[in-house]
């Protein structure tokens, strides 16, 4: 249920490939994506992308009933794509809902299809969202907007999201992952160390 496309190039592609459960995680696809992110520390860029219309919903309603809406894998997962030396892109195909935000705000990039939803839907099922989630999605949007989505439970649509600084790039469907592979295509031909350095340079409290 997890696709994994090692290039040549150093371009590592991840694929969510559960479409018929709208891309909805179980724990063990929350372990396998942690293998592949822990793995990628020689990847240089890697892409989080999904099949179908829905990049994810989020938990697997039976595996959240049974614990893994509260599990240590989501803040695990987060932690160790911010934690890459190489660029990562998340190249949404789709709506991203609940507890899946963290991966694609762990990432550098965010690419986003026309139709994409954007919602966080944590406090009304009563729980809190992993620890890093809130201060990323933060950074990138402010904390209001922020409190809008986690607290005030807004849905929002790809140009507001756009608008807001949470996602960087509008794609059409068959142009998303062309997008990303364009987009890393600098990275991909330069030195690692030059390029690792750049990211490093650009990320707050990073050495």
């Amino acid at each position: 249920m997890i696709g994994l496309d090692r290039g040549d190039d150093g371009l590592w592609t991840v694929t969510l490939d559960r479409p018929d459960k709208a891309n909805s995680l179980t724990p063990e696809m929350l372990e396998e994506l942690l293998r592949i992110a822990r793995d990628a520390q020689g990847a240089r860029a890697l892409v989080l992308t999904g099949r179908g219309r829905v990049f994810s919903a989020g938990a697997d309603l039976d595996a959240a009933r049974a614990g893994l809406a509260t599990s240590p894998l989501w803040e695990k997962l987060s932690s160790a794509i911010a934690a890459l030396p190489g660029l990562t892109i998340a190249a949404l195909n789709g709506t991203l809902a609940g507890g899946a935000m963290g991966m694609a705000l762990a990432c550098d990039l965010r690419l986003a299809v026309p139709g994409a939803k954007f919602f966080y839907p944590v406090m009304k099922l009563g729980y809190l969202p992993q620890p890093s989630d809130p201060g990323r999605m933060a950074a990138l949007i402010g904390p209001a907007r922020t409190k809008m989505l986690l607290m005030g439970g807004q849905k929002i649509d790809a140009d507001a999201a756009l608008a807001y600084g949470l996602i960087d790039r509008i794609c059409a469907p068959d142009a998303l992952m062309d997008e990303a592979r364009t987009i890393a295509a600098d990275t991909l031909d330069a030195e690692p160390r030059i390029a690792q350095g750049i990211k490093a340079l650009c990320t707050p409290g990073r050495d």
